[in-house]
């Protein structure tokens, strides 16, 4: 029994970060609750939450980790097709500061949050969405 207590202890460990998606200063940082918030706000006119629902934009649910503009039945800016992004947490957080910064030519019609926590939060939240 304290063999399995010590592994799964090991395994949280080691599986904590990569669960979460985001570096451990930026879970640290984030508050999931607060980032629900800024995603109502800031985002959600635009995008859902929920899997496979679009809306003017594409879903946000599982967007750390994937690939830009590989969502099915979205129309995607030739910029962003082009971009090479993944949206890691740090690609995110640089897009939703200043969106026409990081994908010159996209579509996404956002000015950016300038608020560094505010977008800590986000990108805390948005890694829950899988």
């Amino acid at each position: 029994m304290k063999t399995i207590t010590r592994f799964r202890s090991a395994l949280l460990l080691v599986l904590a970060p990569l669960a979460c998606t985001l570096s451990l200063e930026a879970c640290a940082a984030g508050d999931v609750a607060k980032g629900k918030d800024v995603f109502a706000t800031e985002c959600a006119e635009c995008h859902s939450a929920r899997e496979g629902k679009n809306k003017k934009g594409p879903s946000s649910f599982g967007i750390v980790g994937r690939k830009a503009a590989t969502i099915a039945d979205v129309e995607y800016s030739d910029a962003l097709k082009s971009s090479g992004i993944t949206w890691t947490p740090d690609k995110i957080d640089a897009y939703v500061t200043a969106p026409k910064k990081l994908v010159p030519g996209g579509k996404m019609k956002y000015d950016g949050l300038a608020s560094a926590a505010e977008r800590a939060d986000l990108i805390a939240y948005l890694a829950t969405l899988k």
